[in-house]
């Protein structure tokens, strides 16, 4: 509304210059920006209830499989493992602080992980400081495994926010 208000007074001081006018579309751009990333910015709200509920544990070998540009960040598919333990299934992981970038000591020197696997939590990379909130790649495929999982295990991924699928694409489309 301050947007529109501001060119308005203006004229009304005498001042009618077309730079204020100009202004509005370039200042609306931006509010709408800041929104969108505040919006993501509450990944980190989300990676803080995980910490505070599940303990880390190292994982020896992170390996990423890809990377996908969406208006949420960049969606990186990656496996947490460690050496000897297979069935480890495919994390979307976005980094927690909305930075765009793949943490590439993740690769060379493993990761720290709070969470669930079935439920997704949080990546924590010692080399970069880098925290990524992950869940699932394939959320409805690991559906029953969250379904038949024990109470207590349920009620920690309830505590931590993690028992519904937290991160998902915006629909930009408008009337369509």
């Amino acid at each position: 509304m301050a947007l529109f208000a501001m060119p308005y007074a203006a004229h009304l001081v005498g001042y009618d210059a077309a730079f204020p006018a100009f202004g509005i579309p370039a200042a609306l751009f931006v509010l709408i920006f800041l929104a969108l990333r505040l919006r993501h910015g509450s990944r980190l709200t989300a990676c803080e209830k995980v910490l505070r509920t599940y303990p880390l544990e190292y994982r020896t070998r992170v390996v990423k499989k890809g990377s996908e540009w969406k208006y949420l960040g960049n969606v990186h598919t990656v496996r947490l493992t460690v050496r000897g333990q297979h069935g480890t299934p495919s994390l979307r992981a976005l980094n927690a602080s909305t930075v765009r970038r793949w943490p590439k000591e993740a690769e060379e020197g493993g990761a720290w992980f709070a969470g669930d696997m079935a439920f997704g939590g949080v990546m924590i990379v010692p080399a970069s400081n880098d925290m990524l909130f992950v869940q699932p790649a394939d959320w409805a495929k690991y559906e029953q495994e969250r379904a038949q999982a024990e109470p207590q295990r349920r009620a920690l991924a309830e505590q931590a926010g993690l028992s519904r699928l937290l991160e998902k694409e915006p629909n930009i489309m408008v009337g369509g």
